[in-house]
């Protein structure tokens, strides 16, 4: 070793200690690896050293720390450069153009890692190429990354945030550009279009995104190209420390004021209820999960001339220790909402809303007149949203049956059917994609390429997207739309859950039930789906039944096989790194079991489908729930496989 310290004993494992130390200027995380090789830990050297983050379609996502497996100072300096040089060889007119970037408010003291910090040194590097930077000066929520892409034309935009990842984590997320593709061979772009890239991180606690110059998040082959970029730009750059260099670089700017202003006047475009709103009585509650949220929904309410709702005091500023949450993921319902229905039993309020901490998502729930809280599901916060976005959009353009025709609603593959069923009796287009906002994001931009309105996707996972200003999900502009909806209901008489129920009526009932276990042996994983793959020990052959439920039709995304569809050829890209597959059952049940990409779980999503009068809400409850049980029983096997179930 080159360092002056002991050797571990493993060549190849100093040579990476001393090609860390001598790249390394962050005093804390060098000290920390030179700490671990004076005590001999080999093994927590390993972890640090050994692999490097893979960047993936959703960017990078670790733990902050030293080494190459973790977000610290000088894994973001090589992924930037690699990122700024596959923008110089993308776009002729990256230095005219630029980049922005974002950050919320994680920090970690131990290794000196902060998003303020990572996205400053980004700064750095792409400053030190010659190339223009919008660095937002203060925190902002994630949406307003892709909102600034499109709404200054830059090439690509970065996020550094953690969303709702413990607060050890951080990440790097990347927004590009599919104009891109136009300048790209016709066999090369269906190839793109038709090939996801799914990748399983070793690493599952960093998240990073890249937005590209159409605001959406990027697909592949981007991220490998990304990917290659990176590995052939390791060695810092002379200037990419000059992070306070960089700051008073004449090519940077700030963002922040034109940009906050832009956003609410863009999102004010949804709001048509506001003499509604004026005079609303209604009170909600807000929290943001100690992360970025706060200001910008209280400024959401004000351009919408909704009273300010209610905000959490213990949650509504900015802390990365998250000391009131276990988990800072409204998704976890309960748990997290506490305070919240403690400061609305207090103040006499019915609904509350919360943002995830970096303000992308959307989690809701209301007080019953039992007393008691119901928290949405995604699902239903969907069809909410989505009912109430198709009928402020059918009162503004009427009998429009042109419009009507070019009218477009999108949903992950994993999320409930009901915009296909309010589309089927409405009369305008649904489409599903693949799980994620990447796919929703490019496949919106490809819509609205093609002159049609693209009105609200969503997924299960508490994501919305509400306005065509932001090509992802936005749990800023859904919360100020979701007030309003709340505010209309109550002025016709109404709560959200009885507005769901109507819904269901109307359109049919679809009730959900989604879970997964935890397993961490792979081979078991494949041996599971191969099974079904291979059902009765016949190559090729899916089961056509599942206890007594019969199934009418299979998609593996895997394999490309799809039952419904011409030469059992899947329309939506496939994947053979990953394991998806859907089954439909005659009684209107639909089930996806897929791993997850992030985390060692076999998940699973399920939804029983009723036409509408079909309202036996027992009955169809009970249907789901022996479904379910059947599923679980003959599809995955917990106790042979050894699954570990979904803690409570």
């Amino acid at each position: 070793m080159e360092t002056g310290l002991s050797s571990t004993g493993d060549a190849e494992l100093d040579q990476a200690v001393s090609r860390w130390l001598r790249s390394d200027k962050n005093p804390k995380t060098a000290s920390m690896v030179q700490d671990l090789v004076r005590n001999g830990a080999v093994e927590a050297l390993r972890k640090c050293l050994s692999s490097r983050m893979e960047f993936g379609t959703a960017g990078l996502r670790a733990a902050m720390g030293p080494g190459t497996s973790c977000m610290n100072d000088l894994t973001i300096i090589q992924t930037t450069q690699g990122f700024c040089c596959y923008l110089e060889e993308s776009f002729a007119d990256f230095k005219d153009r630029g980049v922005v970037i974002g950050y919320d408010a994680r920090a970690h003291p131990p290794s000196g890692g902060c998003s303020k910090r990572f996205a400053s040194l980004a700064a750095a590097v792409f400053i030190s190429r010659g190339v223009p930077v919008h660095l937002f000066s203060d925190i902002t929520p994630t949406p307003f990354v892709p909102f600034t892409v499109l709404h200054l034309r830059l090439c690509a935009g970065i996020m550094v945030t953690a969303s709702h990842n413990p607060k050890q984590d951080n990440g790097y997320k990347v927004t590009a550009f599919t104009y891109l593709l136009t300048f790209l061979p016709t066999s090369l772009i269906t190839y793109m279009l038709a090939y996801l890239f799914a990748y399983m991180l070793a690493i599952n606690t960093l998240f990073c995104s890249v937005y590209w110059r159409n605001g959406a998040q990027i697909v592949s082959p981007h991220d490998k190209g990304i990917a290659k970029a990176i590995e052939e730009n390791l060695e810092p750059w002379p200037k990419s420390w000059s992070a306070e260099e960089a700051l008073k670089s004449p090519l940077l700017n700030d963002p922040y004021q034109d940009i906050h202003t832009q956003y609410f006047k863009a999102i004010q475009k949804h709001c048509h209820h506001r003499d509604i709103n004026k005079g609303s009585e209604v009170k909600i509650v807000h929290t943001s999960v100690h992360g970025v949220g706060h200001t910008f929904v209280q400024s959401a309410f004000k351009a919408f001339d909704l009273h300010p709702p209610y905000a959490v005091e213990e949650q509504k500023d900015p802390d990365p220790e998250f000391p009131t949450v276990k988990y800072p993921n409204p998704e976890e319902g309960e748990g997290v909402l506490t305070l919240s229905f403690a400061l609305a039993e207090k103040e006499g309020a019915g609904v509350v809303l919360a943002n995830d901490p970096d303000a992308d998502r959307l989690a809701a729930a209301e007080k019953e007149a039992s007393g008691r809280w119901r928290v949405f599901t995604g699902n239903e916060l969907g069809a909410l949203l989505g009912w109430w976005m198709f009928r402020c959009w059918k009162d503004q353009n009427c009998d429009d049956a042109a419009a009507l025709k070019n009218l477009y609603m999108l949903s992950s593959t994993v999320s409930s059917k009901i915009l296909r069923a309010i589309a089927l009796k409405e009369g305008f287009h649904y489409e599903e994609t693949l799980t994620g906002f990447k796919w929703m994001g490019n496949r919106a931009q490809d819509l609205l390429d093609q002159g049609k309105t693209v009105l609200f996707a969503f997924e299960e996972a508490i994501g919305y997207m509400c306005s065509p200003s932001v090509l992802d999900k936005d749990g800023v502009s859904a919360a100020a739309i979701a007030g309003e909806m709340i505010s209309y209901l109550a002025k016709e008489g109404f709560t959200l859950s009885e507005q769901v129920e109507r819904i269901y009526k109307e359109y049919g009932y679809h009730i959900s039930k989604n879970s997964y276990f935890i397993c961490h042996d792979q081979q078991v994983i494949r041996s599971l789906f191969e099974r079904l793959r291979n059902h009765g020990g016949r190559g090729d052959s899916y089961p056509t039944e599942c206890g007594r439920f019969s199934i009418s039709a299979v998609r593996d995304l895997t394999t490309g096989y799809d039952s419904n569809q011409p030469g059992n050829k899947a329309v939506l890209p496939t994947s053979s790194s990953s394991q998806m597959i859907t089954f439909t059952f005659s009684n209107g049940g639909v089930a996806t079991m897929r791993t997850s990409g992030t985390e060692p779980k076999i998940k699973y999503y399920t939804e029983l489908c009723a036409a509408p009068g079909n309202s036996d809400v027992t009955h169809l409850k009970k249907e789901l729930d022996d479904l379910v049980n059947a599923i679980v029983e003959n599809f995955f096997e917990p106790e042979k496989n050894k699954l570990q179930p979904k803690p409570e």
